[in-house]
């Protein structure tokens, strides 16, 4: 059985696969995800938050996030719930992102 942390790094491992299409950096880098937090009966929750409120990517999201997550063997089940607070800024961003972007 693995620790909780271990898992909680894989979960984030598969995040980072799931790329926002409209800026083509994934999810974690760009630090959209807000919290992970994984029951005991396998249902991981997901807060996460859009870089607008007016994102049209949404529904696209959920599935790449339920799809990549699932592939964590102890998730059964993926909740994904949309924050709006704090609010998206890009120094929300990893240093990688920022780079990308050529943010200083």
């Amino acid at each position: 059985m693995r620790d909780s942390q271990t898992i909680k790094n894989d979960i984030i491992e598969h995040l980072a696969q799931v790329i926002d299409p409209e800026l083509n950096v994934d999810v974690v880098n760009l630090g959209l995800i807000y919290e992970i937090d994984l029951d005991q009966d396998g249902i991981c929750l997901i807060n996460m938050t859009l870089t607008t409120p007016a994102c049209p990517l949404t529904d696209y999201l959920i599935k790449q996030i339920t799809t990549a997550v699932k592939k964590v063997p102890e998730v059964k089940n993926v909740d994904v719930e949309f924050v709006w607070y704090p609010v998206w800024t890009p120094e929300r961003m990893s240093d990688a992102a920022k780079k990308y972007f050529k943010i200083q």
